[in-house]
C-alpha cells in the first residue's frame, strides 16, 4: 500500500492511497485523539497513480497492512517501509472511544494521542529521523 498527501491543511488531510488493485481518495479530520471523521472514495487506478507521483508531498508512505480478527473487532497492523522502515503500528476501530476492548499480549505502547504516529506526520517527519 502506498499513500501520499495532497495538502498540509490544518483542518483535514487529503490523501490518495493505492494498493495492488485499487485506489482511493481519503479526507480525514486532523483532530488529535481516538475519534476522527473520515470520508473515502474509490477512484480509477490511473488517476490514483498520477496523483501519487505528480501531486503528493514526498516522501510517500509505504506500508503493508495486515488484518488480525479479535472478536468483535479487527486489528489493522501497519508494517512501514521506505523512510519509515522499522515502525509497526496497530490500530482498532471502536464504535465509541470509551468502548472496552481486549488488549492482545503483543500490543505495545499506547500512541493514540502522539501525533508523531499519524501518517500525515510520518510523511513530514519520517521514523528514520526520530533518533
Amino acid at each position: 500500500m502506498k499513500q501520499g498527501y495532497l495538502t498540509d491543511d490544518t483542518n483535514c488531510s487529503l490523501r490518495v492511497r493505492i494498493s495492488d488493485t485499487e485506489a482511493w481518495l481519503n479526507i480525514k479530520s486532523v483532530t488529535v485523539g481516538a475519534q476522527r471523521y473520515e470520508f473515502e472514495y474509490a477512484i480509477p487506478m490511473l488517476d490514483g497513480e498520477a496523483m501519487l507521483s505528480i501531486l503528493s508531498c514526498k516522501p510517500i508512505i509505504e506500508k503493508t497492512r495486515y488484518y488480525v480478527p479479535m472478536h468483535p473487532h479487527i486489528w489493522e497492523i501497519d508494517v512501514f517501509e521506505g523512510d519509515n522502515l522499522g515502525l509497526v503500528v496497530a490500530e482498532i476501530e471502536l464504535d465509541d472511544p470509551d468502548e472496552p476492548f481486549n488488549k492482545p499480549v503483543w500490543l505495545g505502547e499506547e500512541v493514540t494521542f502522539d501525533i508523531r504516529y499519524y501518517n500525515t506526520q510520518l510523511s513530514q517527519n519520517p521514523f528514520k529521523h526520530w533518533f
